[in-house]
């Protein structure tokens, strides 16, 4: 094991250490939620594109959600895995940063998309007249780019300014993977600037796709009250009940990570709940947005049944 003066070409980790017998714990679970959540999301993404029938706004957003997912969990997971394997977990500084940069980016992007398709949403149910008409292909594929490009943007501005920050004492990272806060946390100059512009930059974009998510589905719960139909009500109100959950769980844990004072200070309950944003909600985004919608089940039992037959 090192020590905080031993020169390491890099950094090490620290996170999730526990007994040798944990270890092995973690790593099954670990690997099991993410094999599991590439299984699902890559699913979601042969589906809707083998059916034509799914070639729709919501599941256009659908799939680039996936693909985010699949991204997103794999940029931390197998590097995790392996650590957790390893005596000796260093990281190179250039593979720490483009983690950084990868992680960031996805994620962002996860933030903007859930408030495009909370928005997609709303206007499917509460102008399904002019749906076709408002969600055009056009305006479809720019809001994909909008949701990537400002993922970019806000990944690059934190990675770079993160990178330039000396790192003269200790290199040992009291996390799992390279974070914005256990790096700022370890560094040995002022990271005011850092954090300004975690509030300001990444706040926007947090705080801003919650908002548009939140007041999109206010109006789709309002226009919910109006269905005459109990039937229709219940699972109406079923499919907005579990998409918020998954919404809160996502950006609640996000916000206790980076927008929270002091939020450079890491610690062991903020590595559980990095777990939750970072490999949890992978895993379930495509269960509650994609396995439960009746057209993507008929597809499913299409594909199935074709596989099976052949």
């Amino acid at each position: 094991m090192f020590d905080n003066n031993t020169f390491v070409e890099g950094f090490i980790f620290l996170g999730l250490e526990t007994t040798p017998e944990l270890q092995k714990v973690l790593f099954i679970v670990l690997a099991l939620l993410y094999i599991l959540s590439v299984i699902g999301n890559f699913t979601v993404l042969v589906i809707i594109r083998t059916d034509r029938r799914l070639h729709t706004p919501m599941y256009f957003f659908l799939l680039n959600l996936a693909l985010i997912e699949i991204l997103y969990t794999t940029s931390i997971t197998p590097n995790t895995l392996k650590n957790l394997l390893e005596e000796e977990k260093i990281i190179s500084f250039a593979g720490c940063f483009i983690q950084m940069f990868l992680f960031a980016t996805l994620g962002s992007s996860e933030c903007v998309l859930l408030g495009v398709m909370a928005y997609d949403r709303y206007v499917a149910i509460c102008h399904p007249l002019l749906y076709t008409k408002i969600m055009n292909q056009h305006l479809c594929v720019c809001l994909a780019l909008v949701c990537w490009m400002i993922g970019f943007i806000n990944s690059l501005i934190h990675t770079v300014f993160t990178s330039i920050l000396p790192y003269c004492h200790s290199r040992i990272i009291k996390h799992y993977f390279c974070e914005i806060p256990p790096l700022l946390n370890i560094s040995c100059k002022d990271t005011y600037v850092n954090e300004i512009l975690i509030f300001l930059v990444g706040g926007c974009v947090i705080v801003g796709s919650l908002i548009l998510t939140f007041i999109s589905y206010i109006f789709v719960i309002a226009a919910v009250m109006r269905i005459s139909t109990v039937t229709g009500k219940q699972k109406a109100f079923s499919t907005c009940t579990s998409h918020l959950i998954v919404v809160t769980i996502f950006f609640g844990t996000v916000i206790c990570t980076y927008l929270r004072p002091n939020s450079h200070s890491f610690s062991r309950q903020d590595e559980i709940i990095s777990l939750a944003y970072g490999v949890v909600t992978p895993l379930i985004n495509p269960i509650i947005y994609s396995f439960r919608n009746k057209d993507f089940q008929h597809a499913l039992e299409k594909v199935f049944h074709f596989v099976f037959q052949v």
